[in-house]
């Protein structure tokens, strides 16, 4: 349906309890890599990041999500060549055991995977409702799992298995707002158990298994695979109710690696104590809760999937990053959305914010 509505009268239409909760969150996550970074460098990052992700609700508030559908081809296709480029040594830079990354300087790294994330959203909504009157052919749910399996795979040859798991439950989170048969989900399960014994065998490497174990008994290895959980629980518990107070934890001073990045919730409870916490977690879930909210009242399906998957990202990364903070979940490193140091991820979470407007703006102004 075309939308004959003006670009400012599309701006009127903004979600503003969205706008409101993201600029919050965002100022929030600032001022928490401010206290956690300990470099100057990290806060212009993050604050450039910020500007430009917020120009970039702008212009896709503008622009109809539904031409980015009809380009899914085009990013799909851009997709797999970024995650082919990054693997490909002196393109792809290596850290921390991941050729995940393009690095421009000293300063500017960019990892594909997050621009992937959006790329993935949208072509897998589009996907969907092309295939919605016969989702429950054999032939369809293949090429499904085609599209999701291919873009996992390459990110697993980085390897980075939390991120490929990030998309798995992007994928998942959509298929159950179709009307795929059960038995799929029935059987999707039960090979994702019988695959987990033999991944744990063929698989996983040595490091990967270490922080699993890690995560169940740290103290087995409190000075190597251990010390990160360790520490990360030392620091949430001791901020007790209300913290240190900012750049007044005792983790600051080199006990607890990656503060800024990874560990950034185990800062926020050491310096803001748990209701600080309770805080991150309110204004996160609070983000989570509109998108889905605003996914029932889209002007199509396109729209409605593309606010579920936003939704799963969010929820996902958040679940993972928190477990893995106060030991509940094996250390991957995934970003804590709009709290974690990262110009890529922050400005990956704000354009999917973009995306979320975008479609409420126009199931309100078709709605009118």
């Amino acid at each position: 349906m075309e939308n004959t509505y003006s670009n400012r009268e599309l701006v009127k239409n903004y979600d503003i309890p969205l706008l409101v909760l993201t600029a919050i969150i965002s100022l929030f996550g600032i001022i928490m890599v401010a206290s956690a970074g300990g470099e100057i460098k990290y806060v212009i990052v993050q604050i450039a990041a910020c500007i430009l992700g917020f120009a970039a609700i702008g212009f896709l508030t503008v622009w109809d999500y539904e031409h980015l559908s009809q380009l899914s081809g085009y990013l799909y296709a851009i997709s797999i060549i970024l995650l082919l480029l990054v693997l490909i040594p002196h393109i792809g830079y290596k850290a921390n055991g991941a050729r995940s990354w393009f690095r421009f300087g000293n300063l500017i790294s960019v990892q594909p995977a997050e621009i992937v994330k959006i790329a993935f959203i949208i072509t897998m909504a589009t996907h969907i409702n092309r295939v919605s009157d016969r989702i429950n052919d054999i032939g369809c749910v293949g090429f499904l799992l085609l599209h999701v399996g291919t873009l996992v795979a390459l990110i697993l040859l980085q390897p980075d298995f939390g991120t490929a798991a990030v998309f798995l439950c992007i994928f998942i989170a959509m298929m159950f707002f179709t009307k795929i048969s059960y038995k799929y989900a029935l059987t999707g399960a039960a090979l994702l158990g019988a695959a987990i014994p033999l991944a744990w065998k063929f698989v996983l490497k040595d490091y990967m298994k270490d922080r699993i174990i890690s995560m169940l008994h740290p103290e087995t290895d409190a000075l190597g695979t251990g010390y990160q959980v360790i520490q990360s629980k030392i620091a949430v518990g001791s901020g007790k109710l209300f913290g240190y107070g900012l750049f007044g934890g005792a983790s600051r001073f080199g006990s607890l690696p990656e503060r800024h990045t990874d560990f950034i919730f185990s800062v926020i409870c050491e310096e803001l104590g748990i209701v600080g916490g309770l805080v991150a977690i309110a204004l996160l879930v609070a983000i989570i809760i509109r998108c889905i909210i605003i996914s029932q009242r889209a002007r199509d399906n396109v729209g409605k999937y593309i606010c579920i998957g936003v939704a799963a990202m969010f929820l996902f990364q958040g679940f993972e990053n928190i477990g893995m903070c106060i030991g509940i979940m094996p250390i991957t490193g995934i970003t804590l959305p709009f709290f974690s140091y990262g110009g890529s991820s922050l400005i990956t979470n704000l354009i999917a914010i973009g995306l979320v407007e975008s479609v409420h703006c126009r199931s309100r102004a078709i709605n009118f």
